[in-house]
């Protein structure tokens, strides 16, 4: 066996999927069968069965998994001794980002990330903000970009990097562009289009409605603002996003803030502690194309 078998076998004990395992490890899914058959053949026992739709680990495949991290681990410190000797980092940083990111200062730091280091090779995941901040836990990912309605992200280091408030945006002359001051309440009487469950600017709007106990029509759902956006503007229903998503679109839709909701919806780095010399690296890039103090680290 070898390291990349042990690669490919966690990634897809953690993603229980063949197809996002193939994904996050940037090969075919083919590929990626192809080598845990072979791992299979050599430690004489199936490690997964795919009897179901989702993939789940056998017992000879619960055995194996915590010493397969382990090793893959021992390798990464190998590999970071020494670039700590030679001052040269090498090795993997997985990083994730909330769908249709278009935040254009993390791909600046990723790009000055590789100038700086190209013996580390960037793999680059989008998805939910829940389903990122697991990944950052599982050890899946080494950091990510998330939306959040909390200061603070449960057993991750974070940083706050945008803080804005939640707006309603209409097409030109939509009876709520008339009013003085608008409320969840007003809200209530017209569909909704919003990001999904699972997103930190939905959580923000569904923690607001739920204290003043006001239950919205969420109509349409999309993960990407462009989309809510489109939507908005045709009609078919009222956009809730951030302030800053809104001024996008400006030429086509009227953003009002929702005066009652006080919490913001928050843009943040969420990481591990304890992490090595990419992530550091890594950090202090980001932290420089957020015009973030280093010392808040």
């Amino acid at each position: 066996m070898d390291l990349r078998q042990l690669e490919y076998f966690v990634a897809v004990a953690e993603e229980q999927n063949f197809t996002r395992a193939a994904e996050r490890v940037h090969i075919s899914q083919s590929g990626v069968s192809a080598q845990i058959r072979q791992l299979e053949r050599e430690l004489g026992a199936e490690l997964f069965d795919r009897s179901a739709r989702t993939v789940t680990l056998t017992v000879a495949g619960k055995a194996a998994l915590e010493h397969a991290r382990a090793a893959l681990t021992a390798a990464g410190a190998v590999s970071q001794a020494v670039g700590e000797v030679t001052g040269l980092i090498r090795g993997r940083l997985a990083l994730g980002m909330i769908i249709g990111c278009t935040i254009t200062p993390l791909f600046d730091a990723l790009a000055a990330f590789h100038r700086a280091h190209p013996g580390v090779v960037v793999s680059l995941l989008e998805d939910s903000s829940d389903r990122l901040a697991d990944g950052v836990r599982a050890g899946a990912l080494d950091l990510a970009l998330i939306g959040t309605a909390e200061a603070t992200v449960e057993g991750l280091e974070s940083l706050t990097i945008v803080s804005e408030r939640l707006v309603a945006a209409v097409p030109p002359g939509h009876p709520l562009t008339r009013r003085p001051r608008l409320t969840l309440r007003d809200l209530e009487s017209y569909p909704i289009v919003c990001m999904p469950p699972g997103t930190g600017l939905r959580a923000v709007f569904d923690e607001a409605c739920a204290a003043q106990r006001r239950r919205p029509l969420i109509a349409l759902q999309a993960s990407a603002a462009d989309a809510l956006a489109d939507l908005a503007a045709r009609g078919l229903g009222v956009a809730i996003l951030s302030a800053s998503m809104a001024a996008g679109y400006a030429d086509r839709l009227t953003a009002r803030t929702v005066d009652d909701v006080e919490a913001p919806a928050r843009l943040a780095l969420i990481w591990r502690g304890g992490h090595g010399p990419a992530v550091r690296a890594a950090l202090a890039h980001l932290h420089r194309a957020f015009a973030v103090p280093a010392a808040t680290m």
